[in-house]
Parts: structure tokens; sequence; C-alpha cells
């Protein structure tokens, strides 16, 4: 791989980005957020870390070992005051979730459909610090917030690729950097999957923001599809061989029997709008399923007449609101359920998904339903 193209935001325009780079090469866009305000302080990102429900990391390294150490949170104020002066790591997972100019973050690449955004991981390190060479199976922004880190980067990397034994990270144990970069705030760093990687923070205060995108396995895609078809099949729809010949060799699975599942597998799976209802519920799953608030029919009733018709009402930052158009219907998924729009305004909805917010509310049986659903599916506030 050549050296990483290194261009001004100003000159990348979306499309530009999409056809150049997306999947293709990594690029490094030089100041794409002159003006990036922190999203959270760094004491409150060590808050955060010390609530149970985040998911958080503590990665340390010892140059004189080159051994690296990972513990998992939450963590307590002692485990910070603890640790040394340098080459520690704090990372943050889902920042979006908890924190509003987090999320606001993110619009920033709605130029990408929503279901492929994972989340804002966002890391704080101290010099020297980093989670050791790596690639990842998605795309990535890094996005540098604070102080100053070094990226270098390697090849291309797969699951055949030799790392480090005996730790629990999925760290490279040969590689070879091929290019370095120094990042400065605003500066930021796209790579494509596989790329191997390795950040080095390079001054105090280090912190870095990871905008992580979702790539579903072909595997766990079948597992998904095939459990749900499964689910709905009657135990009477069986394989079936009504014009069977005499068998000359008993022990042969003859070719028309492989013809024969290859064609009712190919039918079961080759069904547009099952593939539809199942794949909004499949990418619309929450994140963290267990911390999605969802009230009682009761205290959905009380936020339900506490609603100004004239403001509209908002997502929450941790909603997965998700449609999809067919000819005849406007599929409406939020975090994993697909919920009934029948009598509702298509447009509104496509507003609620796209915007995160919808305009006046049109007080009518089938939109208070709607809204209602959306509250108890924990897609609202």
């Amino acid at each position: 791989m050549g050296p990483i193209y290194q261009i001004n935001w100003g000159e990348l325009t979306p499309e530009r980005f999409l056809a150049d780079f997306w999947q293709k090469r990594p690029v490094l866009i030089r100041q794409a957020f002159p003006n990036l305000e922190p999203v959270i302080e760094a004491d409150e990102l060590a808050g955060l870390a010390l609530e149970p429900e985040v998911e958080s990391r503590l990665i340390s390294f010892t140059p004189q070992t080159g051994a690296f150490d990972l513990r998992k949170g939450p963590f307590t104020e002692e485990d910070f005051t603890s640790l040394p002066e340098s080459h520690w790591t704090l990372l943050v997972q889902a920042v979006d979730h908890y924190v509003e100019a987090a999320s606001e973050l993110l619009e920033s690449f709605s130029f990408i459909p929503r279901w492929r955004i994972d989340d804002l991981m966002i890391s704080y390190a101290t010099v020297g610090g980093g989670v050791g060479p790596h690639y990842d199976n998605y795309d990535v922004f890094l996005l540098q917030a604070g102080g100053t880190r070094r990226w270098e980067i390697g090849g291309v990397e797969s699951s055949q690729s030799p790392r480090i034994p005996e730790i629990p990270l999925m760290i490279l144990s040969e590689f070879e950097a091929s290019q370095s970069y120094e990042l400065q705030p605003g500066d930021m760093l796209y790579l494509p999957p596989q790329i191997a990687h390795n950040g080095i923070a390079s001054s105090p205060d280090c912190i870095t923001y990871s905008i992580g995108f979702r790539a579903p396995s072909d595997a766990e895609m079948l597992r998904s599809f095939s459990d749900q078809i499964g689910e709905k099949l009657s135990s009477e729809a069986r394989y079936t061989d009504p014009n069977l010949a005499i068998a000359s060799n008993p022990g042969a699975i003859d070719p028309a029997a492989i013809t024969q599942v290859r064609s009712r597998l190919g039918a079961l799976l080759d069904d547009p709008e099952a593939l539809a209802h199942w794949f909004g519920q499949y990418v619309s799953e929450a994140k963290y399923p267990e911390d999605c608030f969802q009230p009682d029919e009761i205290e959905t009733a009380h936020w339900l007449e506490s609603i100004d018709p004239d403001e509209g009402v908002y997502a929450l930052p941790n909603a997965r609101l998700l449609y999809i158009e067919r000819p005849n219907a406007l599929l409406l998924f939020c975090n994993g359920t697909e919920l009934d729009t029948t009598g509702c305004h298509q447009e509104w909805i496509k507003q609620l998904c796209d915007k995160r917010a919808s305009g006046p509310i049109e007080i009518s049986r089938a939109h208070c339903t709607l809204i209602s659903k959306l509250h108890q599916a924990g897609g609202l506030d």
C-alpha cells in the first residue's frame, strides 16, 4: 500500500469520499473538524467508566516486557488513582448513548446510512498509551479530539494473521508499519476494514474519537435469518419425494435429492418480503438491549399527555429507528421491533427516522398509537 492520501475536508465532498475512499483505501483528512469542541471532558469520561451499564476498558502497556494488560469496567475511583503516569488507555464505548453532544457529532456522518453506524467510542490515553497493533473488520474514522497521537499503518490483515498469544486482545505479533502520521486535534484518519494500524499517544491527555461502523458477517446474518424463517415454518413443511425411483445404490445420496434440497432452501431464502421484515428487525436491534428504557402502559400514557403537539417528539440517543420503503407499505423498526404504521403519515415517520426528530404531531388515533408504541419500545423521549 502506497502513502496514505492526505486532503483537507473542504476539498472532500461526501460524494467524492464514497466514490474514491469508502472501503477502498485509507485517507487522512487534515482539519476535518477545525473547531472541534470536546463532547465530554476527561474527568466526565472517567465518571462514565464508573457506571455499571457503561462498557469500558483499561489497557496498560509495559515497555520493558512488551506486555499488555486488559481490565474491564465498571471501575472505581481508586482504580484511576493507582494508575502509572504513562502507557495506559481508557476506552469508553457508545458515548453517544449517554452524551447528547456525542450523539450530535455522529450526525456529521449522516451521508452514510444510519443502520451502518455502530457508535462513538472515546479513548483517553497517557503518553505511550494504545491498544497495540490490530485491525478491524469494519470501517472506522479516527478523529483526534485532544492532544496528539501517532498512527502507524501496516498492510491488509486477516483472521490468519499471527497474534500475540495468551492475552485477551487481538494484537498482531508481526506488525510492520509502512508509514506513520501524527494527528493533531481536528485531524481525522479513515481506515477501510482489515487495514492494520497502531495508535500511540504522543502527548499527555490524548483523546481520540472512534466512529465505528456495523458490518454483520454472512455467518451472523444467515443464522439470524434462518432462525426467523424456521420459527414460522409448519412442522408439516418437510422434504418429499413422491417420484422416488428404486435405489440401485442404497448408500448413495443421488443428485436429485441435492437438487430438491437446494430448491427448497433457495425458495425460503429468496423471499424479498420476508428478507425486508427480518433485516429491518435485525439491524435495528439495540446495541445494549438490556439498557433500553421500556416503560409500561401507565408511564407511556402520562408521557403522551405531556407532549406538546406543536413541538413534536425526539428519538432517544440509544434508539435505533429505521424504515424500509416497500411498494405498498412503509416498514418501521425500533430497537429490533417492527411497528404497525397503518394510518400514519409516512413523511412524518421518515422525518423522525432521518432527522431523529419530528415536527408537529397530527393528533389522531393512529399517530397516538404509533407514538405510544415507539415510546414503549425505547425509541422516543
